[in-house]
């Protein structure tokens, strides 16, 4: 006898027939399944259809008829449900992360990926099939994050674009990204830069250098140390913070960054001047760092150099002091564009001009280095 919503709702411990395999199996606690009992490649097999009453009497007799079909078809329909699972966007987006963790210098940026996505794409997106995906579904995540958090909603729309893009590489969706900005999303969302305007991070005036670096000086511990060193060098917070005795040549005052410690990925040589040296104290063990932590072998926290700015009430940002040097040298040095975007490990965006910019222009850059370092040391004793 076929099962009713009344003793669906009532039935005792045990396994009650509705028919054609189907079967509601209600344990002692009370908790009720839905099993479909069916013949495949010559065994029998229980297939699970999910738990009441979430699954009503009348889904499970659809999940059921819909689990025939596929058998019928020599269709797995266990493995049919595990791909149709594989290709939920959150669930791709997993393994698209995955898959790019190699590829990716900062290992914070899979947990970047994953917090974005899951706090801004899996509200709308995560529980779609990338299939079925298209431009309203992506404009529905993006649209309320666009005005407000315009630098974040489009670094939210890249990720989705390349999880999107992973799928289609993968054969689990086909046709154009519905996430793809130029000739796409460029015409139904506002420019990011024209939402907001962009934040620059605050800089010194280099003609006050001197001054700054002066009541730096008189700041004892390994942060304000490691702050001045980036300073005379140009160098990026992280770079110096991650900065080991093996990078360092004192013979010839030279600091070597290793390429995956570089934002470009490209080894890059820093002429260090006498002032540098000077702040990098007693040489230790090759793999120990110059500027530790408080904790044994952990370098300074990210924010330990931008504590001190903040001791001495400071507005600039570590970052910043690069807009000093970039400032000073553009203004006032005489040494050509390629130089100083060469001190700062820029890499030149005009190819004809990168062309004859070859070599890394390392003995006039030390020359830059060395007036610079005059020009900020000129009022302490560094």
């Amino acid at each position: 006898m076929a099962l009713t919503v009344r003793t669906v709702e009532t039935s005792s411990a045990g396994k009650h027939n509705d028919g054609d395999g189907l079967m509601l199996v209600v344990k002692e606690t009370g908790a009720r399944s839905w099993v479909l009992r069916c013949q495949a490649y010559g065994r029998r097999r229980d297939i699970g259809l999910g738990s009441w009453p979430e699954v009503t009497l009348a889904m499970a007799r659809q999940k059921a008829l819909d689990t025939r079909r596929l058998m019928r078809d020599r269709i797995d329909p266990v493995a049919a449900r595990r791909q149709a699972r594989a290709s939920l966007f959150r669930d791709v987006a997993a393994v698209a992360i995955e898959a790019k963790r190699d590829g990716w210098r900062n290992p914070k940026h899979a947990a970047q990926w994953s917090a974005t996505l899951a706090t801004y794409a899996y509200p709308k997106l995560g529980t779609m099939d990338v299939r079925s995906i298209g431009v309203e579904d992506v404009l529905s995540a993006l649209k309320p994050i666009w005005s407000d958090k315009p630098e974040t909603a489009s670094r939210v729309r890249q990720r989705i674009e390349a999880v999107l893009d992973y799928a289609t590489a993968k054969g689990l969706r086909t046709g154009d990204n519905p996430a793809r900005w130029r000739g796409h999303l460029d015409h139904l969302l506002p420019k990011p830069s024209k939402v907001k305007t962009v934040e620059h991070h605050a800089a010194l005036d280099w003609r006050a250098i001197g001054a700054f670096m002066a009541e730096l000086a008189e700041r004892d511990g390994t942060a304000a140390r490691a702050l001045a060193f980036a300073i005379l060098t140009a160098a990026r917070s992280g770079e110096v913070r991650g900065m080991r005795w093996s990078e360092v040549d004192i013979e010839t005052a030279t600091w070597t960054v290793p390429g995956p410690r570089m934002k470009a990925g490209r080894e890059h040589r820093v002429p260090l001047s006498s002032a540098a040296v000077a702040l990098l104290g007693t040489p230790g063990k090759p793999g120990e760092l110059v500027f530790a932590g408080d904790r044994p072998g952990r370098p300074l926290s990210d924010m330990s150099l931008t504590a001190v700015l903040r001791r001495m009430k400071r507005a600039e940002t570590v970052h910043g002091f690069r807009s000093t040097f970039r400032d000073w040298a553009g203004e006032v040095s005489a040494y050509p564009r390629e130089v100083i975007e060469a001190a700062l490990a820029h890499r030149l965006k005009d190819k004809a001009e990168a062309a004859y910019a070859r070599g890394d222009l390392f003995t006039k850059r030390r020359s830059l280095m060395n007036e610079w370092a005059a020009l900020a040391t000129a009022k302490c004793n560094i």
